[in-house]
């Protein structure tokens, strides 16, 4: 059934947003922690493969993040959270080897918001799925996002072509536009948000364990990750508050706002990823021994990114659509 946006309750919704605001601040945070732990480890060891450094962080990221939640006791799963968790971490699992691995060829900043790019792909399945043109105030933001999403990937219109960095990072985020739809399923609302996240952490630890060992030149690249204290450390923060707390709030909250509500709120992930990289990369240059400037507000960035906050801001005034899905 499709409720008007305003017939849910207030507070269940604000608790809601404020959930997944945090849940948005935790990503945001985790994007220079992943491209410091990246170049700290290609600078110890030159000859890592960048697919091996992702692979390999997921895999002790959230196969650690399954371990964790499951010593809080796991009741048997029944089989709609067997395929819940198992479609969720085979969409985030394969997004976020995408998203890792383009860290090395693009900017924090810049793959945050070409991250966004679910939001385009969100509205494109609903009017597949019910044969019906998108509400003009759809349309308009669609528009402006993808405007918005050329503009930061640099994209060579005279080519047409995009790097390596913001073809994986748009390739991640079509990725996460079926995770964010695997979770509004309706099918799923009754199933336990614990159990759901531990299959779903277990599944892309699994999913990433063979790209891991397929990328690595020997076992000695398997204790890379803990090779220093530094690197055990970012790995620690990747682990525990960028997964299990973040990702359980998702997990937790998102079915109770629309798909498309979800793809609003987590256009502020890139504003948090933005905001951190424009002081963390120093700090963090100067504990990791590597060169990682600080960014700056580029115009591209200035432009590209306000054409994606200006498509969410629409998206949340009352003209066009009033329908929540």
């Amino acid at each position: 059934m499709v409720l008007p946006v305003e017939l849910a309750p207030t507070r269940q919704r604000l608790r809601a947003f404020l959930a997944l605001v945090c849940t948005c601040a935790l990503w945001g945070f985790s994007f220079p922690v992943m491209k410091t732990l990246g170049l700290h480890l290609s600078a110890r060891d030159p000859g890592v493969s960048t697919w091996f450094v992702a692979a390999a962080t997921l895999v002790v990221r959230f196969g650690s993040a399954a371990v964790l939640v499951a010593l809080f006791g796991l009741p048997r799963p029944t089989s709609s959270e067997w395929r819940q968790g198992l479609w969720l971490g085979l969409f985030t699992g394969t997004g976020m080897l995408f998203q890792m691995d383009a860290l090395s060829f693009t900017s924090a900043s810049t793959s945050a918001f070409l991250t966004q790019g679910y939001i385009v792909i969100l509205p494109i399945v609903a009017a597949i799925v019910t044969r019906a043109l998108p509400s003009p105030k759809i349309a308009l933001c669609v528009l402006t996002i993808a405007s918005g999403l050329a503009l930061l990937s640099g994209f060579d219109w005279s080519r047409l072509r995009l790097g390596r960095g913001e073809t994986e990072t748009l390739m991640a985020a079509l990725c996460f536009a079926f995770q964010i739809l695997c979770l509004d399923h309706s099918a799923y609302r009754a199933n336990r948000t614990r159990v759901v996240s531990v299959l779903m952490f277990a599944c892309i630890a699994l999913l990433l364990v063979p790209v891991a060992i397929w990328t690595a030149r020997s076992a000695v690249d398997a204790g890379l990750l803990f090779a220093t204290p530094l690197a055990a450390t970012l790995v620690f923060v990747l682990s525990v508050p960028c997964t299990v707390i973040a990702f359980s709030l998702m997990n937790r909250y998102q079915p109770e706002v629309s798909a498309s509500e979800a793809g609003i709120i987590y256009g502020a992930e890139p504003l948090f990823a933005s905001l951190l990289a424009l002081f963390l990369p120093s700090l963090f240059a100067g504990l990791a021994g590597v060169s990682y400037a600080n960014e700056r507000l580029t115009h591209r960035l200035l432009l590209g990114g306000g054409l994606v906050i200006v498509a969410n801001v629409l998206l949340q005034l009352p003209f066009g659509s009033a329908r929540a899905r």
